[in-house]
């Protein structure tokens, strides 16, 4: 990952926005860079994983205009190969290419991209700035407007604390011009539902995620995955072993006391011959990251706490441990093709509806999740489910094929990778939320040291200071009151908490975790 940040006037002195674009330096500890645009200041911390030579270095300018871009292109080569007729490159950089890209087709170029990406741009010849982001909303950007009433963009919205009274997140196939954001690109929006049969189906659910795998591969920088043993991130990990020469190395993590997913992780790394580790985590670990983990995410979701623990407990030791600097993650995937509270949407419209949801606001929940617990351990994120073209074709599928009804949830995966990819255990293993499957007893700490810190008569006091995302267990009031110590005011920035759809019959449930649900059945043993 890397980190920008950009201020669109000339009214900030250079100190100041150094104190608050040092704060986001975990996400590019090799370099920082700060130039004048002579209208404003960008900002650029980087992680080198395209093009490590120094002349990869960003802001990129190019007649009078700059560039910073947290952002893997995709394909680049042939795009770049074009340009070159006119254009003289500098690097081996894929986000070199954005500045003429934009020179010879203007905002128009966002809708060309296969990319993860954030930027913020300036043009030299209009003197204003053009900010965008990926549709999917992969790479994190945040805008405010500080007290002069100028526009500022940065990476996360700890930049932009103490800088900007309100903090917003930048909508996913968004950019932003003369002070509007236009949707270039809303890709949870189906333009023509997909009627193909099933075997065809699968077959390009097969074909386009291999595909996503392969071109996530391409990098620099040495590549590692994270292996929980359910079904997604196995997925990913076979997938990169088919293509890979040498071991791939995975890694997973788990409670010391009941590491539930473990033993399936290595199922998995013994079958596809990946050079695996393990590592456990403690109680004690886990209480003593949680206000870390929470300043880091910028968030109060129960959901998205729970599942970063393990998380940022694993890229940490990743980071402290490998010279890796890349991680191929299985995020994405439930969106597309259903949770466990999915299997009781009351129509196919339904489901399609709260997918559409799901996707929109993904940038919130498991993006944000992915993108915070990696970067902040100076690492990068790929997510193979993210592809654009997988997303795309998945979200236009009848839905009527993604429903339930084959006694086994996310079917159309599974059945597009049957045959020598996983275990068939793995490959039919019932869904259990990461948060749960590091151990159960990780959510039942969080949850028993919540309760310790709160009579029922203080809870029902201190839940009624918030009238936005009411806190409504003792678990979420901590994490509240955590999150308002770091963003006083900005609870905003998350829409609300991730739950099952209550208005379903058997989804009107007070814990965001599957196990509170009657068809958890066999899932996270």
């Amino acid at each position: 990952m890397c980190s920008i940040m950009g201020y669109c006037d000339s009214d900030i002195t250079y100190e100041t926005f150094v104190k608050h674009f040092e704060k986001t330096v975990s996400r590019g500890p090799d370099d920082t860079k700060i130039l004048d645009t002579g209208n404003g200041r960008l900002g650029f911390h980087r992680l080198a994983i395209m093009g490590l030579h120094p002349e990869g270095m960003q802001p990129f300018a190019l007649d009078g205009s700059f560039l910073v871009c947290n952002g893997e292109i995709y394909g680049f080569e042939a795009m770049k190969k074009e340009l070159q007729k006119k254009y003289t490159f500098q690097s081996g950089s894929d986000c070199e290419i954005l500045l003429p890209l934009y020179k010879e087709h203007g905002v128009d170029m966002f809708s060309m991209l296969d990319a993860e990406f954030a930027l913020i741009l300036y043009d030299g010849q209009t003197g204003e700035y053009i900010a965008a982001r990926d549709p999917i909303g992969i790479r994190p950007l945040y805008y405010g407007q500080a007290d002069t009433g100028a526009m500022v963009f940065a990476s996360e919205p700890k930049n932009l604390v103490g800088l900007c009274k309100e903090i917003k997140p930048f909508p996913p196939g968004h950019y932003y011009k003369d002070g509007n954001f236009i949707p270039y690109c809303q890709i949870e929006q189906v333009e023509k539902v997909c009627h193909d049969d099933l075997e065809t189906v699968c077959k390009n659910i097969h074909d386009k995620l291999v595909k996503g795998v392969e071109k996530r591969l391409v990098a620099d920088a040495k590549v590692g995955f994270l292996l929980s043993g359910g079904l997604d991130s196995s997925l990913v990990c076979a997938i990169a072993q088919k293509k890979s020469k040498q071991p791939i190395k995975t890694f997973a993590i788990g409670m010391e006391t009941d590491a539930i997913d473990l033993k399936y992780a290595r199922e998995v790394a013994d079958y596809i011959g990946s050079d695996h580790t393990e590592v456990y985590m403690t109680r004690q670990q886990v209480l003593d990251s949680l206000e870390e983990v929470i300043h880091l995410l910028g968030t109060y979701d129960i959901t998205t706490i729970r599942a970063s623990m393990g998380m940022y407990l694993l890229c940490k030791w990743i980071h402290e441990n490998t010279d890796i600097r890349v991680l191929l993650t299985g995020e994405i995937s439930d969106e597309l093709f259903g949770y466990k509270y999915t299997d009781f949407a009351p129509s196919a419209e339904e489901f399609q509806k709260e997918s559409q949801k799901r996707v929109r606001e993904l940038h919130m929940y498991d993006v944000l999740r992915a993108d915070r617990c990696i970067s902040v351990n100076a690492l990068e994120a790929r997510v193979p489910f993210g592809d654009l073209d997988f997303v795309s074709y998945v979200m236009s599928v009848d839905p009527e094929k993604k429903l339930n009804t084959y006694g086994k949830g996310k079917y159309l995966l599974r059945h597009a990778f049957e045959g020598s990819y996983l275990p068939y255990d793995i490959l039919m293993r019932e869904k259990a939320a990461f948060s749960d499957a590091v151990g159960h007893s990780m959510v039942d700490d969080l949850k028993e040291y919540a309760e310790t810190n709160y009579s029922d008569e203080e809870f029902e006091k201190r839940c009624e200071q918030f009238s936005f995302a009411k806190p409504f267990t003792k678990e979420s009031l901590l994490y509240r009151e955590i999150f308002e110590k770091f963003y006083p005011g900005q609870a905003k920035m998350v829409k609300d908490f991730w739950m099952p759809n209550k208005n379903w019959e058997g989804c009107n449930v007070n814990d965001p975790s599957a196990r509170v649900l009657s068809n958890y059945g066999a899932s996270g043993e």
